[in-house]
């Protein structure tokens, strides 16, 4: 096994605030719970590497006997395996390890995943493509563009919105992410740089590091977005594209109003930058619409759009598309067969059965996100009060600013009750945003209020330990 290391400066900044020194926990299994956080959410790579235990004691400052004891019980759950001479890789527990719990503990309730269930719309729609199917069924199948049908519809929608498009200027692809790394592989090399805003959705981080890319931040203010600190760095570091999420951002749920939106594709334009621009959650605003599609403003063809029926619709469809100039779609058609051989038809069968009916449902499913929102909102309040709301105009989730850098001590903590939660590290680099959770209003209200009545002890529990910290220092 050549596994991938991870040096022990890259393993502190993720592990963050994990120590916590008057727990009634044992150092060894906050480290542990610490270790275990960041294998489950994907930070720290499966197959990885760990340092040998004499260089992680000392790089955290504890003892030899301490990582000895806590690398053993993520060994004992099946998150380490550990051979003579080549130390611990990382690793997943046989069978259904991320949704399952540990030996002891409760079911995993999992509020690090901002996405609803299938409405009755989509039994109709599945229903619908099954009485398709048969005119369809004397092809082979095989399509790497899509249903020609389904991309005109996509491509009307695009232009009832403020974009012309054309059915050539769309292709159908398993999911955006899945039409992000296809793009990767068309427009980056190993090494390249792609800038990101600061913070970003965790998958699309994911995808860069899978393609040996590096991600370059440009961190969002309080408000809006940064582009003169987007065209700084764009000229600074010469990136292959910048990956940027303007209709609902993930996970801050801002909109980019439209004379950024200019500016941002004027920057494209000026600097020859391919803008990847992720529009997943653009059917998900609370009380107004959101402003033309970014590619909208781009006269000259560096804007590439991504979109996606997962959460407009349902998850489990697992169909997305890709918006570009006619000649950018025939590049990936031939840079596709490296990675599938077309988007499945009853899939896309339904989703074209969806995007006709979408005014029958959308607004609805919107009125549930606002009163689910509002619920979740006041629970956090009454439960949490030093917990700051930071507002959003759409999406899916709360982004929740903490009064401590307790993020992944938090995050750790409520896995050992069952819930599994989106610590901010998840949607940053290098251990940024500790600060910080997100947390989806998703759930039915009665549900998301038990889950947080559940943390609350938790969350008492570090914060008294904080000030008994504090306390103790000043004596």
């Amino acid at each position: 096994m050549n596994a991938r290391r991870t040096g022990s400066a890259s393993l502190i900044k993720l592990l963050g605030q994990w120590h916590q020194p008057l727990a009634r926990v044992p150092v060894y299994r906050q480290l542990a719970d610490g270790l275990r956080l960041l294998i489950l959410d994907g930070r720290l790579p499966l197959e990885s590497r760990l340092p040998g235990e004499r260089e992680l004691a000392g790089a955290l400052g504890v003892s030899r006997t301490t990582v000895a004891a806590a690398l053993a019980q993520l060994r004992e759950d099946g998150f380490l395996l550990s051979r003579q001479g080549s130390g611990s890789v990382t690793m997943l527990p046989d069978g259904p390890a991320t949704g399952a719990p540990l030996p002891g503990m409760m079911p995993v309730l999992d509020l690090s995943t901002a996405a609803l269930a299938a409405g009755p719309e989509i039994h109709r729609a599945y229903t619908s493509a099954l009485a398709a199917l048969p005119e369809h069924l004397g092809s082979t199948g095989y399509d790497q563009y899509g249903l020609p049908a389904l991309r005109e519809a996509i491509a009307e929608r695009y232009s009832a919105r403020g974009l012309p498009t054309r059915a050539d200027q769309i292709m159908l692809v398993n999911g955006a992410v899945s039409g992000f790394s296809l793009l990767l592989r068309l427009l980056t090399g190993p090494g390249d740089r792609v800038v990101i805003e600061h913070p970003t959705y965790p998958m699309a981080l994911a995808a860069i590091h899978g393609a040996s890319c590096r991600p370059v931040a440009v961190g969002l203010p309080a408000q809006g977005w940064d582009t003169d600190g987007l065209r700084a760095t764009i000229a600074q570091t010469a990136p292959r594209l910048a990956y940027l999420i303007p209709d609902y951002h993930n996970p801050t749920g801002r909109c980019m109003d439209a004379d950024t939106r200019a500016a941002v594709a004027g920057i494209a334009a000026q600097t020859r930058t391919a803008i990847v621009v992720d529009e997943t959650m653009v059917d998900l605003w609370f009380d107004n619409p959101p402003p033309p599609p970014l590619a909208a403003f781009d006269d000259a063809e560096q804007v590439i759009t991504l979109g996606s029926a997962g959460k407009s619709f349902w998850g489990g469809l697992r169909l997305g598309w890709i918006r570009a100039s006619s000649r950018t779609i025939a590049s990936l058609i031939q840079v596709r067969g490296t990675m599938d051989l077309g988007t499945p038809l009853l899939e896309q069968l339904a989703t074209l059965h969806l995007l006709r009916e979408a005014g029958t449902f959308l607004p609805a499913r919107r009125a549930m996100l606002r009163q689910r929102r509002d619920a979740c909102a006041a629970a956090i309040t009454a439960l949490f009060p030093d917990w700051q709301l930071l507002p959003g105009e759409g999406g899916l989730a709360w982004w929740i600013a903490l009064p401590k850098p307790l993020a992944t001590v938090f995050a750790a903590s409520a896995e050992s009750i069952g819930i599994r939660i989106g610590a901010g590290p998840r949607f940053g680099l290098d251990g940024a945003f500790e600060r910080y959770l997100r947390l989806p209003f998703t759930l039915e209200p009665e549900v998301m209020r038990d889950a947080l009545v559940r943390l609350q002890p938790l969350w008492q529990q570090l914060t008294q330990h904080r000030h008994g910290v504090v306390r103790a220092a000043v004596l």
